[in-house]
C-alpha cells in the first residue's frame, strides 16, 4: 500500500468552506478512483490554513497515472483547486514499521 501525503494551504477566511468541499471531494470523487484504499485528513492548530492530506492507495501508479492522469483529477480541482494559495506539496511513502 501507498500513502499519498498532501500538504495544502488555503487562502485564509476560507477554513469552513474548505472543510466541505474537501470532504465531499474524497466523497463524490476520490472514493471512485481505482486503487482508492482510504483517507484521512487533519487540518492545522496553530497554522488553520494548513491541511494535511492522506490518502491510501493500492499503487503508486493507481494515483500517478489512472488518478492523475484520468478525468477524476479535473473532477478533484474543480471542487478543491479553487481555495489553494498555493498548489499542493505531494509526496508519496511507503510503510516501513507501525504500531500493533
Amino acid at each position: 500500500m501507498i500513502l499519498e501525503l498532501a500538504d495544502i494551504r488555503i487562502a485564509p477566511g476560507q477554513q469552513a468552506a474548505f472543510d466541505e468541499a474537501i470532504q465531499r471531494g474524497i466523497a463524490t470523487v476520490i472514493s471512485r478512483a481505482q486503487g482508492f484504499r482510504g483517507f484521512k485528513v487533519n487540518k492545522g492548530i496553530e497554522s488553520p490554513e494548513r491541511y494535511i492530506l492522506q490518502i491510501f492507495w493500492d499503487t503508486l501508479e493507481d494515483h500517478t497515472v489512472a488518478f492523475r492522469g484520468g478525468p477524476l483529477f479535473a473532477e478533484w480541482r474543480a471542487i478543491v483547486g479553487p481555495f489553494f494559495a498555493a498548489p499542493p506539496t505531494v509526496e508519496h511513502f511507503e510503510l516501513l514499521a507501525k504500531s500493533a
